[in-house]
């Protein structure tokens, strides 16, 4: 029945994502935005929802000793895996799509300045947030602070990719619809309000989709015997990253690359910056072995990924098997 109920969520969830990565480009192109605000704002904060909601849900609705330090397991493992998928089993599978069509050695042209502010703030949120698993819980105001500032980085990183959207769509980095907007083909005009309505249509199909797919991966890891730990950092953020992967996949293969990693990398800032905030205040947030392993993991192939972008690196699909061996080192050493 499990099986089912995972392979029904995917289905929805893949036609969600249809109707979501649609309206957005017509909302980018209606309002004259950058594929770099569009993607690395609008879509990876709408697609984040549903992972963002499996560590606040852990943390805040957990009741008494017991059931409160396996929400912290799970809150901590979420947040922290979320960063760990993106950086690189979604970049890997970004990569392996844009090779069915391009081949390895093809090129990939993401729009690099976006490319590059996006990597590096992630690093140095991420970064921040990973030092602070070594600060004693006791050092509160310490804590509070640094979870300050990771929230306003990311709001000042909101701010410079505004900024800087004009000056890509004039240089021709405009979003532009390639489709018409699917609600207009059932006869409903097109208007911000219609753009909007197939928006919300989708986020909450891909939402309920994700929690339909949580819930059969997380049935089906405790019948394994999977700790929460393990589970939240493996198994949970595969399943609550599956929106980025699939609208990241089907905006690579039409050739929007800017879109397809504007939706990852705006993400990994979304989920370095923001979360880690939540869990540097509210859960213990020390380190372990899963938990350090993940984060240098992380570091390691969000830093590879940076250093061949201000190299300035022709970007081939082959280059990001690297991010798909990160993953697959991770996997094997915690399963």
């Amino acid at each position: 029945m499990q099986i089912v109920e995972l392979l029904l969520a995917l289905v929805l969830i893949l036609v969600a994502a249809e109707l979501f990565t649609n309206g957005l480009e017509h909302l980018g192109d209606r309002l004259g935005l950058s594929e770099g605000v569009t993607g690395s704002i609008f879509a990876a904060i709408g697609t984040a929802l549903p992972e963002t909601m499996v560590p606040l849900v852990a943390i805040f609705t957990a009741s008494g000793m017991a059931e409160a330090k396996v929400g912290e397991e799970v809150g901590v493992g979420a947040i922290l895996g979320a960063p760990l998928m993106l950086s690189t089993l979604t970049l890997f599978l970004l990569a392996f799509f844009a090779a069915r069509g391009r081949g390895w050695q093809g090129v990939l042209e993401p729009e690099r300045t976006g490319l590059r502010r996006d990597l590096g703030w992630f690093l140095l949120a991420f970064g921040l947030a990973s030092a602070a698993l070594f600060l004693p819980h006791e050092q509160a105001l310490v804590r509070v602070g640094i979870a300050i500032l990771l929230v306003l980085g990311y709001f000042l990183y909101l701010l410079l990719t505004i900024r800087a959207s004009a000056g890509l769509v004039a240089d021709g980095h405009g979003t532009e619809a390639d489709a018409s907007l699917y609600l207009s083909r059932l006869g409903i005009p097109l208007h911000l309000a219609s753009i909007f309505l197939q928006l919300f249509v989708g986020l909450g199909g891909i939402i309920y989709g994700a929690r339909l797919f949580v819930e059969g991966v997380e049935g089906i890891s405790q019948w394994l015997g999977i700790s929460p730990l393990i589970l939240s950092l493996l198994i949970v953020p595969v399943a609550t990253e599956l929106p980025e992967k699939i609208n990241s996949i089907l905006w690579i293969r039409r050739g929007k690359d800017t879109l397809a990693f504007g939706n990852i990398t705006g993400a990994m800032v979304f989920q370095g910056s923001l979360l880690p905030a939540i869990g540097v205040t509210l859960t213990p947030w020390t380190a372990s072995f899963p938990v350090l392993l993940g984060v240098g993991i992380t570091l390691l192939a969000a830093g590879y990924t940076f250093l061949l972008v201000i190299r300035g690196v022709r970007l081939q699909p082959i280059h990001f098997l690297f991010q798909g061996i990160c993953y697959a080192t991770y996997f094997l050493v915690l399963s």
